[in-house]
């Protein structure tokens, strides 16, 4: 800025989660991310044995009950790792799919853990 030009007056409010790069040259980058909700203990438990059902499961031979069931442990993760909680819909979907596919999944103690935790 040469000598005779007047300064600007600059006011910036509140920028939460925001850069800002002034000049010529700037250069301003942000990554925002949203944090992981907070789990209670028994959320915290329910994930772990999910996981660990989905991880077995994988070593199946595929079929519709393992397919829906992986999905439905899938949709259950997410719920968890967001919001901290898997809702009572969703838990009782896991025990009609647990209930299901009972005659593949009795070899895997993490299939009890879920069903454990589901209240089975």
């Amino acid at each position: 800025m040469a000598a005779s030009e007047p300064t600007p007056n600059i006011h910036i409010g509140r920028a939460d989660n925001s850069a800002f790069a002034f000049g010529s040259h700037g250069h301003a980058e942000t990554h925002n991310t949203v944090p992981a909700a907070a789990r209670d203990a028994d959320a915290e438990e329910l994930l772990k044995a999910v996981r660990e059902l989905r991880a077995d499961l994988a070593r199946l031979r595929e079929s519709e009950q393992t397919t829906r069931l992986d999905a439905a442990l899938a949709e259950t993760e997410e719920e968890i790792s967001t919001t901290g909680t898997a809702g009572q819909s969703r838990r009782q979907r896991l025990r009609e799919l647990l209930e299901d596919a009972q005659s593949v999944l009795t070899l895997f103690a993490s299939a009890g853990a879920v069903a454990g935790l589901l209240g089975m």
